[in-house]
């Protein structure tokens, strides 16, 4: 039974890159294989576009930037609005089709279609107040003020782990903001991306403005970093490749917007209660199989309550479900290749060699090659791979902690700056811990950090600006200062 075949509307299923408007095919003879890491089985496949394909790309949306930009902020949220109502019509087709290319399960896909609707409403709305500003003059009869205007062609490079909600909320802030945009999605999980290039299309989107483009990432990325026609570059993914695309779009100074790696801790106080904090430090873990920026890598525990939490955290983990994401009541897929599933065994084995405890996670009972289960380790330390790489797997590593000093310091321990979180009723713990910990996004007392609203991003090796929130849109807009003097005066500097 082919992909198509199980979705309600067939349409939404395409092998083709999207480049003004059209369904394009590659002009060579590469393409690549779409396989569901559940079952190996292979869903279909995608072109390798040309490098003048890419480059007509940027040809169509450098048109359709002209008449896209021209258009007021409540047309294109018209536009825009129809493309979500139009997600949330097909939420069904969209989540089996994420569901099937990335693994994630069912319910979890219909969540991050939701979720990534949002965006799309989100900045629709948010367009309609790029305001600029009036500055008091103190040069004599001059208006002074400000414009914001759209940057230009956006390119958007997105990752295979939530594959339709990264393209929306980059493209729907640049799009809102009247910017065409070249999307690239990871060649794992194309058909989510290709999904919303039909819906743009049927919600009146013109052509040019919404382009997917498929093909080897080095050579796409190399393309669009060197043109000079896309002025803004958003990416998210791997802190090494984030630094790569950071060199290449140097010469031609583009706006660069990165969303890279994260190794967020997860820290208990003394004043909780273990089973509570436990249970919540298991969500923030395994979702998405720990395939996410978001997920709690070091686990802080303080010793008072060490014993009991992990006691609680192993209950809870036990009962999580792995299986393929199609089946009921599954609350782990797949990991997205066999590569991820070695890198996850290399980890839990370095700790292991360094004197960490394997608590639970046997992996012959794993239902699949790409399957990893759960793991459970504790007495970790500094000198381990687990504490200073972000391993996207689910691999939970535990070390208990004394003081407030000493676990801000632990928590710091790391290059990378996106999220962290932190369990406490303590509310002076709470301000000095908060204001101590080196991280863009810190959640008190809550796993569920993320939302449109949101300024969403790090500091440090975690990357550069913010998606979401009031300073989404501000990724994809320049400021124009203008001096409107009156006619006929004379004005210096």
């Amino acid at each position: 039974m082919t992909l198509s075949s199980k979705l309600s509307d067939p349409r939404l299923f395409r092998q083709y890159a999207y480049v003004d408007g059209k369904w394009t095919h590659g002009d060579g003879n590469r393409e690549e294989a779409v396989v569901d890491p559940a079952t190996g089985e292979t869903l279909g496949h995608i072109p390798w576009l040309e490098s003048h394909q890419i480059t007509a790309a940027v040809d169509a949306a450098e048109a359709a930037f002209v008449h896209w930009r021209a258009l007021r902020a409540d047309e294109r949220c018209e536009r825009l609005l129809a493309w979500y109502d139009l997600l949330q019509a097909n939420r069904e087709d969209l989540a089996l089709i994420m569901t099937l290319e990335q693994g994630k399960p069912l319910p979890d896909a219909r969540g991050e279609v939701e979720y990534g609707a949002s965006f799309v409403r989100w900045f629709a709305e948010e367009g309609k107040r790029t305001f600029g500003e009036t500055i008091p003059s103190h040069i004599p009869n001059a208006a002074l003020g400000t414009l914001k205007e759209p940057v230009g062609i956006a390119a958007l490079i997105t990752p295979w782990n939530f594959p339709l909600a990264m393209i929306t909320r980059k493209a729907a802030a640049a799009m809102a903001a009247g910017c065409t945009v070249i999307v690239k999605p990871a060649g794992e999980t194309p058909y989510s991306a290709l999904a919303l290039a039909e819906l743009a299309e049927r919600a009146g989107i013109p052509a040019g403005v919404f382009n997917v483009v498929l093909g080897d990432p080095p050579e796409v990325s190399r393309i669009l970093c060197a043109e000079e026609r896309v002025k803004a570059l958003s990416f998210t993914g791997s802190t090494r490749v984030g630094r790569l695309l950071l060199e290449q779009s140097a010469n031609t100074v583009k706006r660069v917007s990165l969303e890279l790696g994260g190794n967020a801790p997860f820290i208990v106080g003394p004043d909780m209660d273990p089973r509570e904090a436990a249970f919540a430090a298991v969500a923030a873990k395994f979702q998405t199989a720990g395939q996410d920026c978001l997920a709690a890598d070091r686990i802080l525990v303080h010793e008072s309550i060490h014993d009991d939490f992990v006691a609680h955290f192993a209950e809870r983990m036990a009962a999580l479900t792995v299986g393929n994401g199609l089946e009921s009541e599954v609350d782990l897929g797949p990991l997205i290749h066999r590569q991820a599933v070695e890198k996850a065994a290399a980890i839990v084995d370095d700790a292991i060699s360094k004197g960490a405890t394997l608590m639970a996670g046997d992996q012959s009972q794993a239902p699949g090659e790409n399957f990893f289960m759960p793991v459970l380790l504790t007495g970790v330390t500094a000198n381990m791979k687990i504490w200073h790489e972000e391993s996207f797997a689910p691999v939970a590593g535990i070390t208990a902690y004394a003081d407030d000093d000493q676990v801000i310091e632990m928590a710091n321990d790391t290059e990378y700056g996106l999220a962290a979180y932190l369990y406490t009723h303590d509310i002076r713990r709470i301000w000095k811990v908060l204001r101590a910990l080196e991280f863009g996004m810190v959640a008190v007392n809550s796993v569920k950090m993320t939302g449109p609203p949101v300024p969403f991003g790090g500091v440090k090796h975690s990357g550069l600006g913010r998606e979401g929130g009031v300073t989404g849109i501000d990724e994809y807009l320049e400021t124009k200062y203008y001096c409107l003097g009156a006619l006929g005066s004379v004005s210096g500097s």
